[in-house]
């Protein structure tokens, strides 16, 4: 099961679930069946992180570059806002990424660099650490002067 795992992974998959639901639990691959699901958590926190590394970035851009404000941005932070409580929302768990320092770092470091790239303004500009809590960041009312 192991090869078949490391060589065609999606017919893996349909192997593994035909098994679980025939009761066939002694032939399951059960190291990497518990491997592919907490993949599936670390995904759920990818996309997250993705989706507020954009916000922080438009937020940063919003800030520091107060004479390119725009609709194109204003309706970028709304909808990352809106998709990012509506994953919340299905996903109550991820909740808890939001109150851990090293994943929002994570998310500030990412959108740092972006708003620097998309701005031309320099990284050094930008703070080091976030200069806003994540209830601030998430607040449909928040727009940074």
């Amino acid at each position: 099961m192991g090869a078949r795992y490391d060589s065609d992974v999606v017919a893996w998959a349909s192997e593994q679930a035909a098994l679980l639901r025939a009761g066939k639990l002694s032939q399951i691959d059960i190291e990497n069946i518990a491997e592919e699901i907490e993949d599936v958590g670390k995904s759920e926190k990818r996309e997250l992180a993705s989706r507020m590394a954009v916000l922080l970035a438009h937020l940063l851009k919003w800030k520091f570059q107060p004479t390119h404000r725009g609709k194109s941005w204003e309706l970028t932070i709304k909808g990352q806002r809106d998709l990012i409580v509506r994953r919340l929302n299905k996903t109550p768990s991820l909740k808890n990424a939001l109150s851990d320092p090293e994943w929002l770092a994570d998310a500030w470091f990412d959108a740092r660099a972006d708003a620097s790239k998309e701005t031309g303004i320099g990284l050094d500009i930008f703070p080091e650490d976030s200069i806003w809590t994540s209830d601030t960041i998430l607040s449909s009312e928040f727009y940074p002067d």
